[in-house]
């Protein structure tokens, strides 16, 4: 089994890389953090078979501390490494600042020149990630991160400062940086060079507000952005994860009338929304046609028998279902329907509509179903 040294292990990037090294099993990791001895830190470095440098410094209080906690502290780790007398390879997460003329772009660009440097003269493999601003979950709010921040503030219904709305923002989530970390620990460091990480998202600061915003007033609305994929399911994702415990649970309302429960549980932007009701036995619901709208409907308590009418022709159908068939029944345009309780208990089922109900436009007709 390979041995990964970590610097910066208890931080934000450096808990999730660690998390996911355990669950692949990849490595014996050897955590190295500011508690770290000098003594357990060349141990660390010097026994392992790679090196994951994370350590840094992103926010001091003085500047100069941006090469003392970056160009100097690479530069001892590497004459730490050259001791050693083995190639070491190194995964460097510098940062797209090293691009910038500042005391934190300076400070990284030193910091890698160290790095390459020991690389040319040992032989060992260097590869450098710039990274944008990464975000996901672990990241510590009100420090460097707006995203972090943010969703820290905003799940607990506490204000945020966006001072330059239309401030560009590169982003890049955590996920991804980790991918590519794990790859180059299964796949082997090149000798030398900057390594991309991929998918980096492009958006402001105003944008980013506005989008965790709206998250949080889906549970209000229950109105959900698209965030099955890419940029939005990651960011969905990290501001969930901001969520404090006594916030994990919250109430939709519900409507009860003689025939039992309904309640709306979610509405998407372009997939529909999703829905459960209740019936009590000998209960009848429904008795409408659609012209475009479908549904899906699944028993999961009790027993139901749908009826069908066709519109036009007069053509009957029955269907009769029991929770325990985990069968679906399917609503068809110009087929008048309804659903009974035939059961002698409450019956419990949930249901999906392919679109979010518009009192405005209801495609909802009443009709007869079976007499």
């Amino acid at each position: 089994m390979r041995r990964v040294a970590v610097t910066g292990a208890a931080g934000f990037v450096g808990q999730n890389l660690r998390l996911r090294l355990e669950e692949r099993g990849i490595g014996d990791v050897l955590p190295v953090t500011r508690a770290t001895t000098d003594d357990e830190r060349r141990q660390a470095l010097t026994s392992a078979d790679i090196v994951v440098h994370l350590a840094g410094v992103n926010r001091p209080e003085d500047p100069r501390e941006f090469a003392i906690g970056n160009a100097d502290l690479t530069t001892s780790f590497c004459e730490i490494l050259r001791a050693s007398g083995r190639a070491i390879p190194v995964i460097f997460a510098s940062s797209i600042q090293a691009e910038l003329d500042n005391p934190y772009g300076r400070s990284k660009i030193a910091a890698e020149k160290a790095l390459l440097q020991y690389g040319s003269d040992s032989g060992a493999g260097i590869a450098i990630l710039r990274l944008p601003n990464v975000f996901g979950k672990w990241c510590r709010p009100n420090y460097n991160s707006a995203v972090a921040t943010f969703c820290h503030n905003i799940a607990r219904g506490l204000p945020i400062a966006v001072s330059h709305a239309d401030a560009p923002l590169t982003l890049v989530h955590i996920d991804s940086v980790i991918d590519a970390i794990l790859a180059l620990i299964s796949e082997g460091v090149p000798a030398h060079g900057l390594v991309g990480v991929s998918p980096v998202y492009e958006t402001t600061v105003g944008t980013l507000a506005d989008t965790l915003r709206a998250f949080a007033a889906s549970r209000e609305s229950l109105e959900m952005a698209r965030v099955g994929t890419g940029y939005l399911r990651a960011l969905y994702s990290t501001y969930v994860s901001y969520l404090p415990p006594e916030a994990f649970a919250y109430s939709i309302r519900r409507h009860e009338d003689h025939r039992g429960v309904f309640a709306e549980m979610l509405r998407t932007a372009d997939s529909g929304q999703f829905s459960f009701f209740s019936a009590h036995p000998g209960i009848t619901r429904g008795g409408h046609y659609h012209h475009t709208k479908t549904e899906k409907f699944l028993v999961v308590r009790g027993s139901a028998r749908f009826g069908f009418r066709h519109i036009i022709t007069g053509e009957e159908r029955e269907i009769n279902v029991d929770a325990a068939e985990t069968r679906i029944v399917e609503t068809v345009p110009g087929w008048a329907h309804n659903i009974t309780n035939v059961g002698a208990d409450e019956m419990y089922v949930l249901l999906w509509a392919n679109e979010a109900f518009d009192a405005s436009a209801p495609d909802t007709i009443a009709a007869r179903v079976i007499e």
